[in-house]
């Protein structure tokens, strides 16, 4: 099956293969594979995840001292103590221990920033056209409120041990 061609009513001249968001589709489904496989069988091996993740997002769920403390974005670790993780089609819960605390998590897909897996040098990095061009005016889509992404390998020497 070949990927829908982005077109705009108004622009039918300027058709393109929207590629950044395609490939985040295609990521994002990786990671959400790998967490039900985590949620129904555990952690495989030496296996561990990064994942950080914009705590500004509107279905991002935290509690309000993680959101203070942590205003833009938030790394969690999930390694060796985790419980109730559960993943839909658009997101993870997941109960995870801060100073003996137990506190439960809902992470939404599209909030993701990084996502990594030390154990198999495994990476990915989201990034949002925000974020890439915050000194450059919009193009007509990220006027119109939308938001671009492109996709990258994370280099995994910030992890290493």
């Amino acid at each position: 099956m070949l990927p829908k061609i982005a077109s705009k009513p108004e622009a039918s001249m300027t058709r393109s293969i929207d590629y950044g968001n395609l490939m985040h589709r295609a990521m994002r489904g990786l990671i959400q594979e790998v967490l039900e496989g985590v949620a129904a069988q555990g952690l495989p091996g030496e296996h561990h995840f990064f994942i950080t993740f914009d705590t500004r997002h509107p279905d991002a769920k935290l509690a309000d001292w993680l959101r203070t403390r942590y205003p833009a974005e938030m790394t969690i670790v999930i390694q060796h103590w985790f419980d109730g993780l559960a993943v839909d089609a658009n997101g993870f819960a997941i109960t995870l221990n801060f100073g003996d605390s137990p506190e439960p998590l809902y992470i939404p897909f599209d909030a993701l920033r990084t996502f990594v897996d030390p154990s198999v040098e495994f990476g990915l990095r989201f990034e949002t056209q925000e974020s890439i061009d915050d000194d450059e005016d919009g193009d007509d889509e990220a006027e119109a409120g939308e938001t671009r992404a492109d996709a990258e390998v994370v280099s995994l020497d910030k992890w290493r041990k």
